[in-house]
């Protein structure tokens, strides 16, 4: 069975004048959002085989604050991410499914529209919390039957989507 871990960055700061998006950083509460995705991965054991990270600044500082908190497995730094489709991101992953397992850090909407394109049914809640969107550190878990080299649109289960909350 394959399993895939959907995480959208946490919260950006707004860019500076003269600022790139590819390069606003996380604000302090982005910061304790990962954090708080990472130890709720450590708790569910989630463990990814691998992890696929884009590059850019907010996804490289979320990927920092979850490694700090569970396991990333090995992780393997993508630049395209910040730009391709969903598309992109299945072709990716289906390319890098060597393990059991895929955590992808990435992008709205690729997020979204990838969570709900591979996702043919699932838990009820986590299925109406994911039609709300998919906020920031939000983490959507998708099973799948086989390898994660034949995910497909419509061939998973979506078993989870975590969003983190203040305590």
């Amino acid at each position: 069975m394959g399993r895939l871990y959907l995480l959208r960055h946490a919260k950006a700061q707004w860019a500076l004048p003269g600022m790139r998006d590819f390069d606003r950083p996380l604000e302090g509460s982005g910061c304790i959002d990962a954090g708080r995705t990472g130890i709720e991965m450590r708790l569910r054991g989630y463990m990814p085989d691998l992890t696929l990270c884009s590059t850019a600044v907010r996804a490289r500082q979320t990927l920092q604050e979850v490694a700090g908190e569970a396991d990333t497995g090995r992780i393997v730094f993508n630049e395209r991410l910040y730009s391709e489709d969903a598309a992109f991101y299945l072709d990716l992953i289906r390319d890098n499914a060597t393990g059991g397992s895929i955590l992808v850090i990435g992008h709205n909407p690729m997020m979204e529209d990838l969570a709900t394109a591979l996702s043919g049914d699932g838990e009820p809640a986590a299925l109406s919390t994911l039609g709300l969107g998919f906020p920031t550190a939000g983490l959507a878990v998708i099973g799948f039957p086989g390898s994660l080299d034949k995910a497909a649109p419509g061939k998973g289960r979506l078993e989870a989507f975590h969003i983190p909350t203040g305590d």
